[in-house]
């Protein structure tokens, strides 16, 4: 009998999350939109929620071309720039 392991194997890095701000008040909340449908509509009820519950200053999106497609490394620059926290994400 043969057993075969789906599971196979990855080259991915495992990699260390970004330090995290002690709180949300003052901050600008970033969305970045993927493109996909709903996903601007889950992001920005997200980040208002954040906002009106911590006191965030302010909410700034920004939109990818397209799901299968990264944000320019410029877009990404001017968000790390912009913002103290980001949320990204995938919706249908």
């Amino acid at each position: 009998m043969d057993i075969l392991d789906p599971a196979g194997g990855t080259s991915a890095l495992s990699r260390e999350l970004a330090p995290r701000p002690p709180a949300l008040g003052g901050l600008v909340i970033g969305i970045l939109d993927n493109s996909k449908p709903n996903a601007r509509v889950l992001l920005e009820a997200v980040a208002d929620g954040l906002k009106g519950r911590f006191n965030a200053s302010s909410v700034r999106a920004w939109s990818k071309p397209g799901a299968s497609s990264g944000a320019a490394p410029a877009v990404l620059d001017e968000i790390a720039q912009a913002c103290g926290v980001v949320l990204t994400a995938s919706a249908d």
